[in-house]
């Protein structure tokens, strides 16, 4: 076969048309309002909540920030619960809050924190749970409510890949105190740089308004502490841009995601995502291999055809010892080890699809 001949990465942004893009720019320079809760950030939180069947829609300037204000808001000191199989801004959030982030192995289908086990960890100093929906797929909503509430805990969900999941008939990001979102370039929906804050709570709601803005109320007086969380015009602009195509965006995801599960299952020693009761969105395509060694090799192989998937999560983020004390996570160190990501975008044409399906099936099958 042979090499591509323009690099094709694990993922591209979707982007709506330019000249979209720039209408809605002149708008900007006309007004002059670049930020403070201009009127396309404001436009776009209500076209969220339209467009998700959400309550409120907290716009700020990334997911990690969206993480902090989360943590910050519901006032929380002490241990939180999270998955070790995550990208470490999970931790971070968790860290630059002063909270202390506690392991939580992983179940080994689904790649989400594992509820069977959480309660192995609660102890005295335990204030909240931040599950992560990995690549999209949605938690055990259900059992780590049931658990929150029997503990007296707050429930935060790392939403990060779910703008798009469903469950029973409702956005994700309806579940759990709050919700923190990202809407950087990688996710299906995109503003650039920037993420948001989702609670059913209407005071917890106005509170995060306050937070992304130094902690102002509506009369412009400092009543709490807070941060720069804002979104910019601009950034709200290529989200508003970018919403007419979400649906198109999320239905191709789908397609070429099952295009993907068909052919390669046909390897019987390739592992995939168990998705979850409830409408993931297919943001990424894991493989799990049976070994980190064939993995390598699969992925040396796409790599001299320009094709570059990516190693995700990897390694666990339990395994960063310079930034959180070690504690043995073995599912969520062995899945780390063996799981590539393979590219999957709104611009991945079919052909580039059955080159990526065609090299994978030719390198496992070389003995």
């Amino acid at each position: 076969m042979k090499k591509n001949n323009e690099p094709i990465y694990v993922t591209k942004p979707s982007l709506a048309p330019l000249e979209e893009y720039v209408e809605l720019l002149k708008g900007v320079w006309e007004n002059g309002i670049l930020t403070h809760n201009g009127p396309l950030v404001q436009r776009l939180e209500r076209e969220l909540c339209q467009k998700m069947g959400l309550n409120n829609f907290v716009a700020v300037s990334n997911g990690t920030i969206a993480l902090q204000m989360a943590i910050k808001a519901l006032e929380l000191q002490g241990e939180i619960i999270t998955t070790p199989f995550t990208w470490i801004a999970t931790v971070s959030a968790i860290k630059w809050e002063g909270c202390t982030p506690v392991f939580c192995d992983i179940d080994p289908g689904t790649l989400n924190i594992d509820p069977t086990k959480i309660e192995d960890h609660i102890t005295d100093k335990t204030v909240a749970i931040m599950p992560v929906h990995v690549f999209g797929n949605p938690c055990d909503v259900e059992a780590i409510d049931a658990i929150a509430r029997k503990y007296n805990l707050k429930i935060i969900y790392d939403a990060a890949h779910a703008i798009g999941s469903t469950y029973k008939g409702k956005s994700l990001l309806e579940y759990g105190n709050v919700s923190a979102t990202s809407l950087h370039a990688t996710k299906l929906l995109n503003t650039a740089e920037g993420g948001g804050c989702v609670t059913s709570n209407v005071e917890l709601d106005k509170k995060l308004q306050r937070l992304r803005f130094f902690g102002h109320n509506e009369d412009k007086d400092i009543v709490e502490d807070g941060f720069n969380g804002k979104m910019t015009e601009v950034h709200a602009a290529l989200g508003l841009a970018n919403l007419k195509y979400h649906d198109d965006v999320l239905n191709d995801r789908k397609k070429k995601y099952r295009m993907y599960h068909e052919s390669l299952s046909e390897i019987s020693n390739l592992q995939f995502q168990k998705i979850s009761d409830g409408e993931c969105n297919y943001s990424y395509f894991p493989v799990i291999f049976p070994s980190e060694e064939l993995l390598n090799k699969v992925e040396k192989a796409l790599n001299d055809k320009n094709i570059f998937p990516r190693r995700y999560f990897y390694p666990s983020v339990n395994t960063y010892s310079k930034v959180v004390k070690y504690e043995s996570m073995p599912i969520s160190e062995v899945i780390s080890k063996r799981i590539l990501c393979l590219p999957l975008y709104f611009n991945l044409t079919s052909n580039a699809q059955e080159l990526i399906i065609k090299t994978i099936m030719n390198r496992i099958a070389v003995k």
